[in-house]
């Protein structure tokens, strides 16, 4: 059943993307090392700024995550109405 709001109340997948991020910053970083080794030092600067935008992006999941049932619920909390200003 739709409602008209399920913009304003989706649930964020926040589970997939510290997984995703964790992926990201393992192949970045192993990247950034073979270019390193490579002597592509470009490709290998490029990488490493990859490997920075996953750690943040981890870091962002990590505190959504530890914030509790407003940010992440589980599939026993009912989708709740946005507040009201």
């Amino acid at each position: 059943m739709r409602s008209g709001n399920e913009p304003v109340t989706a649930r964020s997948p926040l589970r997939l993307r510290l997984w995703l991020s964790v992926w990201g910053m393992i192949w970045s970083a192993a990247g950034a090392a073979v270019f390193s080794l490579a002597d592509r030092p470009g490709w290998a600067a490029v990488c490493a700024g990859v490997t920075v935008l996953a750690a943040v992006d981890l870091a962002v999941v990590l505190h959504h995550i530890h914030q509790g049932p407003h940010y992440q619920p589980g599939p026993e909390i009912p989708p709740y109405e946005p507040p009201r200003r």
